[in-house]
């Protein structure tokens, strides 16, 4: 990783796997990179995530089953100057490196895991990792996910990846707007 400064440890990027809406899987497709977007959940070092039972990510796993996933957790424009500020700054060309650094900029966490993609075939695992998917994204339906696991099993394809690897990144202002750096959380 580049900046070193902005690094966050594993446990932080497990708080980004866990609050992300979904990640992006990526993949090698005869030399050329292919991503898509998914529905995934973690359980413990294993991600998971449903697909159909044929397409071309199921073609791609059986001839190159190493990945990357790309998690985005919350990211935000700051707003750390006035504008009474910003015409001051604008007036001052030593200043005007904050315009960079400190306006036109983003606050963001990510993580990004690397590991090996492998079809779930045992039946109680696939239960279950369709259970952790439905209770993240549809909590308030569990009550029908029995029906829907009756219906929907034989023709839905499961897979995990064991991270092997993760990393996370942080860029983030305090109160103070200094910049929150070297894995300071506060």
């Amino acid at each position: 990783m580049r900046r070193k400064d902005r690094e966050m440890n594993r446990e932080f990027g497990i708080k980004v796997i866990d609050k992300s809406e979904y990640g992006v899987l990526s993949m090698v497709d005869e030399g050329k990179p292919y991503g898509i977007p998914l529905s995934i959940v973690r359980d413990g070092d294993t991600l998971y995530f449903h697909s159909a039972m044929d397409g071309r990510k199921v073609k791609l796993f059986e001839k190159n089953p190493n990945v990357s996933v790309t998690f985005v957790g919350e990211t935000k424009i700051p707003e750390l100057f006035s504008n009474d500020e910003l015409n001051e700054i604008v007036q001052d060309e030593s200043q005007a490196g904050l315009l960079a650094s400190k306006v036109f900029t983003t606050e963001f966490e990510s993580a990004v895991v690397v590991g090996k993609v492998k079809q779930v075939n045992d039946e109680e695992e696939k239960i279950k990792a369709l259970r952790l998917i439905c209770e993240k994204y549809t909590p308030t339906k569990m009550d029908y996910f029995p029906v829907a696991i009756k219906a929907g099993l034989k023709r839905t394809n499961i897979y995990s990846i064991e991270i092997e690897v993760i990393t996370a990144k942080r860029k983030k202002f305090d109160a103070n707007g200094q910049e929150l750096k070297w894995g300071r959380t506060e």
